[in-house]
């Protein structure tokens, strides 16, 4: 199976449009026009048939992603929240030691 045929899978499961794909591309900063769309989407055997590569469908999962579930929220560091203690790991201290019994002191 070709990149070509999960992209056309792909744009068929989620009813998208070429306006839709162009867009969702745009999310990760990758432009692409609808002509060159249309080239994915032709037939091999077509005179303008363009092999999808791997970066394009790279970037479309990837907008596809943020399409669907929205963007990444962005991770704060902030050490008020949490509690001083939360980042060291605890320390293990053995409640006491014990020893074998030795064979040559049974009573």
């Amino acid at each position: 199976m070709t990149n070509n045929d999960i992209f056309k899978k792909l744009r068929v499961a989620h009813k998208l449009k070429d306006t839709d794909i162009v867009e969702i591309l745009a999310l990760v900063d990758f432009r692409v026009t609808k002509s060159e769309l249309s080239a994915f989407f032709r037939r091999e055997d077509h005179p303008n048939y363009v092999e999808c590569g791997d970066q394009i469908l790279r970037n479309f999962l990837n907008g596809l992603i943020i399409h669907l579930r929205g963007p990444m929220p962005k991770k704060e560091n902030n050490s008020k929240d949490k509690p001083s203690n939360a980042s060291k790991p605890k320390s293990f201290k053995p409640k006491k030691s014990f020893k074998k019994p030795n064979k040559n002191n049974e009573n």
